[in-house]
């Protein structure tokens, strides 16, 4: 039986607590957790590759084994149970599905989600499947990747097969995680997979990676039961001007056209924004890369929008010459991601920072989503990521205490609880992560977790703050200063 997420309504029962049916979950991501890297006709992804690139990942860490999720799972889910969560947010291993990002499925692969699913059902917990989390198979890569116009076309076939395979236990259904990370930080910085520095590539992934998604929608409700939920999730910069200087005004600009609206435009409004075009105009030939019917397949309605959120982006106007590339949270580069946007200066929102050093600033997700409600009104919202990494150790008594994680997720599910006072339709909060895991180019240095893996052994150990996340699923409301509900 297909599970799908439960309605919510926008009332809130008092200063502490959710609406009734407010979806409670966690996130995890194929290649940071999966493993089994050749297992049952898994071919390499771009992150295969890239990880196995000398120089590309932290201390020459690989996602070959991770947190052996793919043998794991049984362990994984019981673990899930116990903490109480409502859903599981995970993705699925495209080259694992379709070793070559085309032709058939390969049904070995798509074994693994019928069991994963199977699992989390018995459990009582509702699988939530992303069809996309960064993996594109190497040989699509190799075929142009997804500057590639030919690369979303693939993709809506492997949504078809997926949904075929999957549809009949799986009711909510993410298309893409965080698109702009695929281009700008693949195509863009090359500080994630694939590694290139192209600034047409970017835009152009950008636009097919908007297509890939539209292309899903009309392929996933084809298949799809009406009862079933299709999103995208976007990780949607909460861009602030340092001052209120009109060039500062103006670098904000810039950064929300190629850090949000790129996205939102043609996904939600049907077009994509003319300053965006007129900034990039230098860099791609829009009029060519747009083709009749692509803004149609783009805005295809779409049930709930996933939103991700960490830090807010604070941007100043640079003097020429400076290097826009530092301080914007997404890894050195000499090459910057922000497409069409130079001498934009970054800068942190604060001096409280996480081991990403990243500001911690709830106040931003809350912003985020009350805006988004303001202009979006009739679009109901998922908090699809938010999350904390911190130095995290095994005590002598054999625990995890993470207290910073616990003030941090405090601090933003209470900014999502105020956002739907406000009127924000905020649906459900998946916390980032279920485990600690492989985190991309920093490899195995960074721990975002709330269950701790001791890599060497493959052991789980539930941190302080998963104990303290279980308590506020239980009584869907935050603990008072005092630590009651």
């Amino acid at each position: 039986m297909t599970a799908v997420l439960p309605e919510t309504t926008a009332e809130s029962a008092s200063d502490t607590s959710f609406p009734p049916g407010f979806v409670w979950g966690a996130a995890t991501a194929a290649y940071q957790v999966e493993g089994a890297a050749t297992a049952d006709g898994r071919t390499p992804s771009i992150w295969d590759t890239f990880s196995h690139t000398p120089g590309r990942v932290r201390n020459g860490d690989t996602g070959d084994i991770a947190a052996d999720h793919y043998h794991l799972y049984r362990d994984d889910v019981a673990l899930m149970k116990d903490l109480g969560l409502k859903a599981y947010r995970f993705s699925i291993s495209w080259s694992r599905v379709q070793p070559t990002g085309r032709g058939p499925a390969v049904e070995r692969g798509l074994d693994f989600y019928r069991r994963l699913t199977d699992e989390l059902l018995e459990a009582g917990i509702t699988p939530v499947a992303t069809l996309y989390h960064w993996d594109l198979p190497q040989e699509l890569e190799d075929a142009g990747g997804w500057p590639h116009r030919d690369t979303a076309h693939r993709f809506a076939e492997y949504a078809d097969i997926t949904a075929r395979a999957l549809g009949d236990r799986v009711g909510m259904w993410t298309t893409l995680n965080e698109p702009w990370c695929s281009a700008f930080l693949g195509y863009g910085s090359g500080v994630h997979a694939p590694g290139r520095t192209e600034p047409t590539a970017t835009l152009r992934a950008a636009h097919h990676l908007n297509l890939a998604h539209g292309q899903a929608i009309g392929a996933l409700r084809s298949v799809l039961p009406a009862s079933a939920q299709t999103s995208i999730t976007l990780n949607l910069h909460q861009v602030r001007p340092l001052t209120d200087s009109a060039d500062d005004a103006k670098a904000a600009r810039r950064i929300d056209a190629v850090g949000n609206r790129i996205f939102t435009g043609p996904i939600l409004d049907g077009a994509y924004p003319a300053d965006l075009i007129e900034d990039t105009a230098h860099i791609v030939d829009w009029g060519q890369l747009i083709q009749d019917g692509d803004l149609a397949e783009i805005s295809r309605p779409i049930d709930v929008l996933g939103v991700n959120y960490y830090s807010p982006t604070v941007v100043s106007l640079a003097a020429d010459g400076d290097d826009a590339t530092k301080n914007d949270g997404h890894g050195a580069s000499d090459h910057s991601p922000w497409t069409g946007s130079d001498h934009i200066a970054f800068h942190l929102a604060n001096d409280e920072l996480t081991a990403m050093n990243w500001a911690i600033d709830p106040s931003g997700l809350h912003t985020l989503l009350t805006d988004l409600a303001a202009s979006h009104p009739r679009l109901p919202l998922m908090v699809t990521e938010n999350g904390a990494a911190f130095d995290d150790y095994i005590s002598p008594e054999g625990t995890v205490q993470d207290p910073q994680r616990i003030a941090y997720l405090h601090a933003h599910l209470d900014a999502v609880r105020r956002a739907i006072t406000d009127g924000a339709d905020v649906r459900g909060y998946f916390l980032w992560s279920l485990l600690d895991n492989f985190e991309w180019s920093y490899g195995y240095s960074k721990r975002f977790g709330t269950v701790y893996v001791d890599y060497s052994t493959q052991r789980r150990i539930p941190k302080a703050s998963a104990y303290w996340y279980g308590d506020v699923i239980r009584s869907n409301a935050l603990p008072d200063a005092t630590g009651q509900e």
